[in-house]
């Protein structure tokens, strides 16, 4: 089963999404079948590339509930284990990580990928990086367990920027407008940041939905929140 994940390094419902599927792929016994690749999408593809403190950025969007905002989340992420440190966030673009996950997923493969995925959100959202800095995203993939030479050497260039676009682009084709969304098979599709046990059931369902040989009784009915939508491929 490949599973496609459509998510930004710069959203805090993408790194609870990451944390709550790897913990129902952990709990599925066919996980060693399961192939995760993560895709490139930008909340923001016109943010500068020059970091800017998170709470202004927000402020400047929301208002005073900005900061409510950022409490809730960072007691969600608590409960999940996952530290979000909104007072050292920088805020930027989000396009040159992208490219980096696409060089990891290139060159090491979709394991490789995950862990950098993971380091990024790590580094962005409890350690106070930035993103958009070529030096940093280098020492992340070196904590990934890339080369961190092979990888400042990509970022040099522009290498890959074009399958970037491609990607992200094909996000909009298959109407995809809100990160994280999940995508089973190229088919199936679960949207948001879900508990754990909707993960869970939806890849149940859909590995019993995939058997070459299902009993009639065994096919998934995907309703409302619990698994998924059609997702046409372009």
């Amino acid at each position: 089963m490949k599973v496609e994940i459509y998510s930004d390094i710069a959203c805090p419902w993408c790194y609870v999404g990451k944390t709550r599927f790897e913990r129902a792929l952990a709990a599925f016994p066919k996980a060693s079948s399961v192939e995760v690749v993560y895709k490139p999408f930008q909340l923001d593809p016109t943010a500068p590339q020059e970091p800017r403190p998170h709470h202004d950025v927000l402020a400047a969007k929301y208002g005073p509930q900005a900061r409510a905002m950022d409490a809730r989340v960072t007691a969600l992420g608590a409960d999940e284990g996952i530290t979000f440190d909104f007072d050292t966030v920088l805020e930027n673009n989000s396009f040159l990580a992208h490219r980096l996950l696409r060089f990891a997923l290139d060159t090491y493969g979709p394991e490789a990928q995950v862990r950098l995925k993971g380091r990024l959100m790590t580094a962005h959202f409890a350690e106070g990086a930035d993103i958009g800095d070529p030096a940093q995203l280098a020492a992340a993939a070196a904590s990934a367990g890339l080369d961190a030479e092979a990888a400042a050497a990509f970022l040099a260039g522009d290498a890959l920027a074009d399958e970037v676009r491609a990607d992200i682009d094909e996000a909009r084709l298959l109407g995809i407008t809100a990160v994280p969304t999940f995508v089973f098979e190229g088919k199936w599709a679960v949207q948001g940041g879900q508990e754990t046990s909707v993960f869970l059931q939806a890849l149940e369902q859909i590995s019993r939905e995939t058997s070459p040989t299902p009993a009639p009784s065994e096919t998934a009915t995907c309703t409302d929140d619990t698994c998924a939508v059609p997702t046409p491929k372009p």
